[in-house]
Parts: structure tokens; C-alpha cells; sequence
């Protein structure tokens, strides 16, 4: 994040002698990115943060990665896989390329320590409620969350009670940060934007835990491994700095709107390397009175969109099987827009009541293995179909 702050014992100068009640000095560890030239933290440890006793590979199975070929747009149906268990051993690939990749998971315990080497995460909570616990501290989470944990950041996932924590997961291999042109040449968050400072949550909390041999999963370009820690990674009293775990929420972004339709950078919310994000949240249409308020038909030639369908209602793509937790991808090069029957729907509407999660990534995504458990294959032919349904419903203008 682009503003510092602190939390628990710390000293009052970086890089000092810091003693422990026992006299021992804490032990410091720096995080830090872009070669440290950027965003960093320093966290206070009681015991050493790399004294590891076993090293061990994770056997992974082949998430068999395959061209989007023939090019085809998709409907995916998450909600119909069998997975429930461990956000980060029991998610499931969906899509990836060498940028980003997309991933479900339905966690129904707390979940293995997880550090991600490769790039930072996001999580969007479709439902459920829990924690993010990490070396930074504790940060609640409920419905329509998103949070950012940054690269190589020691957490877990928390489930609240019985509930189910449906996790959609977003994997950058780089870091995700507010868009450039939202922020002031010193990192606040300038007049204007649709989310501020306000909005945004930190750890707080700090969980000092203690224990020994301790297994945290670490993700690697080439797979997982199993550090075995000699000593509990939530041995931190205090930390400080920019670089940390963050959320807001999909109900605190404030919609930007227009008399006449908005393209979807209005709706930004995050940026990446490879990847832009946006959300589309309850607001108010275009007031035009001659606007069509949903959008054309539209190529994105640069992108891969992928959208996924939390909660509301999905307007442009009524009577086609898209519903809550539905995901669809139109890739570069296939032309989309709104279902035939439901621009006339829309017209005269004042409001949209819809939240949904947009990923646009700039180079082509490959599909996974599981995609074949929860695809439509009928959902490429829809716009033929249903112009044939909706050809005798249509309205024949009075004058004809």
C-alpha cells in the first residue's frame, strides 16, 4: 500500500540494537519489493524467521494447461465442482498464463500456512466469512471482500464457524496496487476516486504465536514446496511500513456514471503487470433518455475478459444459463456484447443491481484440466439461439 503504518512494539530507529525482556536482541526481517527500492516492512521477530529443519517437495497434480483453441468464448459453472477443504491445497486452477492465474476454492477449514513467492494475491470472498492471518497480524473478512496479500507474505485462511468461505483467487506475478492515475504523485488516494484510504483495512491485531516445527507451503514458479520452520512465523511483535496485507470492500466502491453508456475503466479497481481489474456494483444507469443502458457490442483486442458473477442480477445475459458464481470468458478476438431480448429489457431501467468481478489480462489465457467438470458447451451458441427464440417477440414499430 502506499502509505506507512505500525503496529505493536517497535523500536524508535530502523536497524537498531532491540532487546527482547530477556535482554536477546528481536530479530529483524525486512520485505521488501522492486529491490527494495520500493514498498517495505520491517517486522520484529522473537526468534529467527529462516531457521527451517526440513525441506520437502509438494506433489501437485498436472493442471493440464491447454490453448483456448478453437477460440471459443466460455461459461463456467464453479459452484458445480467437487472441491471443499483447504483454500490453498484444495483451490482449483481455472485459467493462467504467464501473468496471472485464476483460481476457486470452497474452503471448509483453516487453511495451511501459505507464502506465495511468485507475486502477490488477491481473494475475492463470494460468501462466508472468516480471517486473513498472516505475520502482519489478523484481518476480518466477509462477504464481498477483496484482499491483497503481498509476495511472500506467511498466511493462512480462517473459516468463521460452519461456514463455507467460497474464495475466488486472483495470482499476479508481480504486485497489485490502487491504479497509478487514482493516486497523488505522493500516494494519496486523489478527489474523485471511487474507493479512498477510508475504505481501506489493515491488520491490526497481531497474533504472537508461538510452536515449533512448523510446515508452511511456499508457491515457486516451478511448484510447491514444504519449508518446515524451526520456529512459528507469527512470532512477531511488531512491524512497520508499506508493504502489508490490505482489503476493502465491493460495497464501499462508489460507481462512477454518465448520461450515456461508460466504458469499463471507470469501474477499475486494481492493477497488475499482465492485468487490470474492475468490479461492477449496484448504480444508477445512463439518464439519457434515449440511452441504451447496458453495453454494445465490443472487441477488446488486447484482452482475455473474464467476468465472474457474485451477486445480483446478470442483465445482458438473461436466458442464457449465467447465474451466481457463473463465470464467462471472451477472449481477444471473439466480438461480445448482450444477449439477443435483453438490450430491449433494458431499455427505460434507472438502476443496475449486480455485483460482479472483471479480470482483463493482455495476454491470451490457457485453460485447465478442471474446466472440463464445469463448462457449458452450449453457451458459444447462445447468441444464435437465442435470436432464433426472441425473432417472433419482437416489437414492430408503430409507424411500419
Amino acid at each position: 500500500m502506499p502509505y506507512f503504518t505500525q503496529v505493536g512494539h517497535v523500536p524508535r530507529k530502523r536497524h537498531v540494537a532491540f532487546r527482547q525482556p530477556d535482554g536477546s536482541l528481536y530479530w529483524e526481517e525486512l520485505i521488501g519489493e522492486d529491490g527494495f527500492v520500493g514498498d517495505t516492512s520491517l517486522l520484529y521477530h522473537r526468534n529467527p524467521p529462516s531457521a527451517l529443519t526440513a525441506i520437502e517437495t509438494v506433489e501437485t497434480p498436472d493442471e493440464g494447461l491447454h490453448p483456448n483453441q478453437p477460440l471459443s468464448p466460455i461459461h463456467l459453472t464453479p459452484h458445480s465442482l467437487p472441491i471443499k477443504g483447504d483454500a490453498v491445497l484444495d483451490r482449483v486452477l481455472l485459467l493462467s498464463n504467464d501473468d496471472v492465474r485464476i483460481s476457486y476454492a470452497v474452503a471448509t477449514e483453516d487453511s495451511s500456512l501459505y507464502k506465495n513467492s511468485t507475486g502477490d494475491e488477491l481473494a475475492y470472498v463470494e460468501s462466508g466469512s472468516g480471517a486473513l492471518e498472516s505475520t502482519f497480524g489478523r484481518i476480518e473478512i466477509v462477504e464481498g471482500d477483496y484482499v491483497i496479500v503481498p509476495t511472500s507474505t506467511i498466511h493462512r485462511w480462517t473459516v468463521r464457524g460452519d461456514d463455507e468461505l467460497r474464495l475466488l483467487f486472483v495470482e499476479a506475478r508481480g504486485h497489485i496496487d490502487p491504479p497509478k492515475r487514482y493516486l497523488s504523485e505522493r500516494g494519496q488516494f486523489i478527489e474523485g476516486t471511487p474507493y479512498c484510504e477510508l475504505d481501506i483495512r489493515r491488520p491490526t491485531e497481531l497474533l504472537d504465536e508461538s510452536g515449533s516445527d512448523v510446515p508452511v507451503i511456499v508457491r515457486t514458479r516451478t511448484g510447491l514446496t514444504r519449508n518446515v520452520h524451526k520456529h512459528h512465523p507469527f512470532d512477531v511483535v511488531g512491524w512497520h511500513g508499506g508493504m502489508y496485507p490490505w482489503s476493502f470492500s465491493i460495497h464501499d466502491f462508489e460507481p462512477i456514471t454518465g448520461s450515456l453508456h461508460q466504458p469499463p475503466p471507470m469501474h477499475q479497481i486494481l492493477e497488475a503487470p499482465g492485468f487490470v481489474m474492475c468490479n461492477f456494483v449496484p448504480r444508477l444507469l445512463d439518464y439519457n433518455p434515449n440511452a441504451v443502458p447496458i453495453p454494445p457490442f465490443h472487441s477488446n483486442v488486447d484482452s482475455d475478459e473474464v467476468l465472474f458473477y457474485a451477486k445480483g442480477q446478470a442483465k445482458t445475459r438473461q436466458g442464457t444459463g449465467v447465474g451466481l458464481g457463473s463465470i464467462t470468458v471472451h477472449p481477444a478476438g471473439f466480438i461480445h456484447g448482450p444477449h439477443p431480448g435483453n438490450v430491449e429489457r433494458a431499455l427505460g431501467a434507472a438502476r443496475a443491481d449486480e455485483y460482479q468481478v472483471m479480470v482483463d489480462t493482455h495476454r491470451p489465457l490457457q485453460l485447465s484440466a478442471a474446466l472440463k467438470d464445469c463448462v457449458d458447451p452450449e453457451y458459444p451458441f447462445t447468441w444464435a439461439n437465442l435470436e432464433e427464440s426472441n425473432a417472433g417477440a419482437r416489437k414492430v414499430p408503430s409507424d411500419a
